[in-house]
C-alpha cells in the first residue's frame, strides 16, 4: 500500500489519488489538516528530502511569508513554519514504506513504489 501525504483540496493531491485510484493501486491519504501533522512525521519526512524540495515555494502560503523568514529560511525554521503551515509542505509526499517519492510523477511511482 502507498501512503499519500498532504492537503484535500490541493489540485495536485487530486490528480495523485484519481491516478492510484484509476491504476487499481492501494493506497491511503494522510491529510494534513484532517489527520494531523505531528513533529515525528516532519522529522520523517526532513531525515528523507532536503529543504528545499520539502518547501513549495509556489504557494500562496509561501509568498505571504515576511521576505526576511523566505531569505534567512533554516532547517530548523522550515521544520517550525512546516508544522504551523502545513501548506508550505510540496505535495505529494508518497511512500511505500521503503521508498520516498515527493510530488506527483506516474512513472516515478511505478519504477519506485511497491503498492
Amino acid at each position: 500500500m502507498i501512503d499519500v501525504y498532504g492537503i484535500r483540496n490541493c489540485d495536485t493531491i487530486r490528480k495523485t489519488l484519481n491516478w492510484l485510484t484509476e491504476q487499481d493501486i492501494p493506497h491511503h491519504f494522510h491529510d494534513y489538516r484532517k489527520d494531523g501533522l505531528s513533529e515525528r512525521l516532519i522529522d520523517s519526512f526532513m531525515s528523507r528530502f532536503s529543504t528545499d524540495e520539502l518547501i513549495n515555494r509556489r504557494g500562496t502560503t509561501w509568498r505571504k511569508l515576511p521576505e526576511s523568514v523566505r531569505d534567512n529560511l533554516t532547517p530548523a525554521t522550515a521544520r517550525s513554519l512546516m508544522l504551523a503551515n502545513p501548506s508550505l509542505i510540496r505535495r505529494p509526499i508518497l511512500s511505500d514504506g521503503n521508498s520516498w517519492l515527493i510530488g506527483f510523477d506516474p512513472d516515478a511511482i511505478s519504477r519506485t513504489l511497491n503498492p
